[in-house]
C-alpha cells in the first residue's frame, strides 16, 4: 500500500492507516505526532519507549514551537527553523502557522524567502520534492514515479531564473516551490499530503554559484533555444502522463520563457503562471477595491505600470480584461494602461521591441501632440502627457517612483493611485511614509512586501500588502474542486473581484485596499468559490458540483488537526 491512506471508521471518523511501524513512522513528516502519539498508538505502531514519556496536545506542541520560534532573531533563522519544523512535523507545522499566520507569512515567503533562496544550498537540511535536471531528463518518467506522494493534485514547478526581483539562482529556486506550495496549504486549505514541488535544473549563469564548492545544482550554464525546449516538453509529457488530473503552477520563469511556457501548455494540461497571471489578478484586486475607496469610476482611471517583465505585462493584460469586463472596448482598455520598461513607454514601432511585450505596447498614434525629449517617453514624461491616476511599480528599482513623479501623479487626481509592488523591500519603488507625505495624504497606497502603518498630518493609514497569497490559493483550491481543465481568464477576474469584494470597509477607511493577511484563509475560501463558479460557468469543469459551491469548497480544504493513526 501506499505509506498512508485517510479512510473512514464504520462510525464515519476519519483516520490514517498506514503499513510502517516504529522509527520509520517518526520521519513521514505526515504521520509524525513527535511528543503527540496516544499511549494506544505508542502499543499498536511499536513507538513505546521512542519518544517522550508525556502525550502532548497539539495545542501544547504549538506552544512550544511558537517559544523557540521567537528565539530566532533574524529573518533567515527563523526561516530555517520553520523549514526543519515541516519537515519533521507537517501538521504541527501547520498549527503553528495557522496561529501565527501575519506574524510569518513574511519568513516562510516574501520577503525572506528571497534570503532563503539565495542560500539555499547552505541551509539544505532534508529533500522535499523532486528535482528533474539534465542528469535524470532521461529518466523522467522513473523520476516521478519516485515521487514521495504519489496522489499529487497540485504541483510547482521552477526554472529559477527569474526569481522574485533577484534573477538567476540556480537549484535555490526550489524554495519558491516549496514556500509557495506551504501557502497553498495553509491559506487554502490544500492537502499538503497532495502536493509537489519541482525544481527543473537546466543549469545556472551564475558564476559565483558555479564556482562555490558548496553550491547543489548542476554544474554547468543554463540550456538556451531548442534544447531547453525539449527539456520542457519532456517534462510536461512525462507530468502529464503520470499525474494527469493535477493542477500545474509555473513560478519565477524569466520574461520572455515565463510567456512562451504558459502559452504553449495552457490548453495542455490545467496550468498557471501565478507572476503573470497571479500578479495580474491580485493588481486588478487592488485597484477595483481602490475604486470602493475614492468613489472613482474604474474605468476612468489611466494607469502607468513601471516594468515589463512577467509581471508587468501580466498585470497590465489582466487591468486591461478588467477595463473591459467593465464596458470599456479594446481599444479604449489598451489606451488606459500604459507599460514602461527600462527604455522608456512601450509603442508597438519601437524597433527590437520583444514579443512578450508587443500585446501591450502602445499604438505610435497615442503620442499624438506628446511632448518628450528622446525617441520614447519616459516614465515621468509618460505620467504627464497621458494624465495618468494610477502608478503601478514592478519594476524591482528601488526609488523608481521618485517625488516628482508621484507629484506628477497626483496633479492628475485627487485620489492618486500609487502601488510600489515590487519586492524584496529593498526593491520597492517608493517607501509608503513619502508617498503619504509627497501627496498630503491623499494617495491610495499599496505594496508588495509587509511596510509598518504611517502617521500623517495626525491620521493613521495602513498599507496594504498586494501579495499574491491573496489570489493563488483560492484560485488553485476553486480549480482543484472542479477539476478545472484550464485555467480561464474568466477564472482570475472572478478571483480578482472576489476578493475585492471581501476587502473590510473598516480596511478602506483606514487606507488599506487589501485584507488583513490573518483573513488570508477566509478570503481565500471566497475566492475559491467565486473562480468555482466560474470554471462551472465556462464550462471547463470536469467535476460535477451537487448542492452548495461554498459547502463543497469548505469541505475540500484540509485542517491541521491530528488524525488517529491505526496500523493497516
Amino acid at each position: 500500500m501506499k505509506q498512508f491512506e485517510r479512510r473512514v471508521d464504520e462510525q464515519g471518523n476519519p483516520y490514517l492507516a498506514t503499513s510502517l511501524s516504529g522509527y520509520l513512522i517518526t520521519r513521514l513528516p505526515l504521520l509524525n505526532k513527535s511528543s503527540g502519539f496516544s499511549l494506544e498508538e505508542r502499543r499498536e505502531l511499536g513507538l513505546t519507549g521512542l519518544i517522550a514519556p508525556h502525550v502532548s496536545s497539539l495545542e501544547e506542541q504549538v506552544e512550544r514551537a511558537y517559544s523557540n520560534f521567537r528565539r530566532f532573531t533574524t529573518g533567515l533563522d527563523k526561516h530555517i527553523y520553520l523549514r526543519v519544523l515541516q519537515d519533521r512535523n507537517e501538521t504541527l507545522f501547520y498549527a503553528l502557522l495557522e496561529q501565527h499566520l501575519e506574524e510569518m507569512l513574511p519568513i516562510i515567503y516574501t520577503p525572506t524567502v528571497a534570503e532563503a533562496v539565495q542560500n539555499f544550498s547552505l541551509i539544505y537540511r532534508w529533500p522535499r520534492g523532486l528535482v528533474i535536471s539534465t542528469d535524470n531528463i532521461d529518466q523522467v518518467d522513473e523520476v516521478l514515479a519516485q515521487a514521495p506522494l504519489q496522489d499529487v493534485r497540485l504541483a510547482v514547478a521552477t526554472d529559477s531564473e527569474g526569481i522574485l526581483g533577484i534573477g538567476d539562482q540556480g537549484f535555490g529556486g526550489m524554495a519558491i516551490c516549496i514556500g509557495k506550495l506551504s501557502l497553498y496549504t495553509a491559506a487554502a486549505g490544500i492537502d499538503p499530503a497532495t502536493t509537489l514541488p519541482i525544481e527543473l535544473d537546466v543549469g545556472t549563469n551564475r558564476a559565483d554559484l558555479l564556482d562555490d564548492p558548496l553550491y547543489l545544482g548542476v554544474r554547468h550554464e543554463r540550456l538556451v533555444g531548442q534544447a531547453y525546449d525539449d527539456f520542457m516538453e519532456r517534462f510536461v509529457t512525462a507530468f502529464r502522463k503520470r499525474f494527469p488530473d493535477a493542477l500545474l503552477q509555473w513560478e519565477d520563469f524569466s520574461k520572455q520563457k515565463a510567456f512562451d511556457v504558459m502559452n504553449r501548455y495552457r490548453d495542455v494540461l490545467p496550468s498557471l503562471n501565478d507572476d503573470i497571471q497571479g500578479t495580474g489578478a491580485v493588481v486588478l484586486a487592488g485597484l477595483l477595491a481602490s475604486a470602493h475607496m475614492t468613489r472613482r469610476k474604474f474605468v476612468d482611471e489611466t494607469f502607468v505600470v513601471h516594468g515589463a517583465g512577467a509581471g508587468g505585462v501580466g498585470v497590465a493584460k489582466q487591468i486591461r480584461l478588467g477595463l473591459e469586463k467593465h464596458g470599456l472596448s479594446p481599444e479604449e482598455a489598451r489606451a488606459r494602461v500604459l507599460v514602461i520598461d527600462s527604455s522608456g513607454l512601450l509603442v508597438a514601432d519601437r524597433v527590437g521591441l520583444d514579443d512578450y511585450k508587443r500585446d501591450v505596447a502602445q499604438d505610435p498614434a497615442r503620442l499624438a501632440g506628446w511632448e518628450f525629449a528622446g525617441e520614447v517617453p519616459s516614465l515621468l514624461e509618460t505620467v504627464t502627457n497621458a494624465q495618468a491616476t494610477g502608478l503601478i511599480g514592478l519594476s524591482g528599482q528601488a526609488g523608481a517612483f521618485d517625488r516628482a513623479t508621484v507629484e506628477a501623479v497626483a496633479a492628475n487626481s485627487p485620489r492618486p493611485i500609487v502601488f510600489p509592488l515590487s519586492n524584496p523591500t529593498a526593491n520597492s519603488e517608493a517607501v509608503p511614509a513619502d508617498v503619504y507625505a509627497w501627496t498630503g495624504g491623499s494617495a491610495v497606497v499599496a505594496t508588495g512586501s509587509p511596510f509598518p502603518d504611517v502617521e500623517q498630518d495626525g491620521k493613521r493609514f495602513v498599507v496594504g500588502q498586494g501579495n499574491n497569497a491573496f489570489i493563488f490559493p483560492g484560485l488553485g483550491l476553486g480549480a482543484l474542486v472542479t477539476g478545472a481543465a484550464r485555467v480561464t481568464d474568466g477564472m482570475l477576474t472572478a478571483a480578482a473581484e472576489a476578493l475585492a469584494d471581501y476587502t473590510d470597509p473598516g480596511r478602506l477607511l483606514d487606507g488599506a485596499v487589501y485584507p488583513r493577511v490573518d483573513a488570508l484563509r477566509r478570503a481565500s475560501k471566497h475566492v475559491a468559490v467565486a473562480v468555482a463558479k466560474q470554471a462551472l460557468a465556462d464550462g471547463v469543469a470536469r467535476e460535477e458540483i451537487e448542492g452548495d459551491v461554498a459547502e463543497a469548497v469548505a469541505s475540500a480544504m484540509w485542517e491541521p488537526r491530528y488524525l488517529p493513526i491505526r496500523r493497516a
